[in-house]
């Protein structure tokens, strides 16, 4: 499974891609995106991951802007 992880806080981050390679130690992190401008050209630019996972305050705005801006086309987590 491929995921991108939307987060600004390196240690959430780190906590997060522990919780998941301990669920599935095949799980591929592609990505990890720190804010709503840097989340929307990756998604605008790449293959859509199998899954993201989002923090909802990240550094430039609230996660919920980049489904204003671009298309998600993948099963979205919130991880506040």
């Amino acid at each position: 499974m491929r995921v991108i992880i939307i987060e600004d806080e390196a240690p959430a981050f780190r906590r997060l891609e522990k919780i998941l390679l301990e669920i599935d130690p095949t799980i591929e992190i592609v990505e990890v995106l720190d804010s709503v401008e840097d989340t929307v050209k990756w998604l605008q630019n790449h293959e859509h991951p199998d899954l993201a996972m989002l923090d909802i305050q990240i550094s430039d705005g609230i996660s919920f802007q980049i489904f204003e801006e671009t298309e998600v086309k993948c099963p979205v987590i919130f991880t506040t």
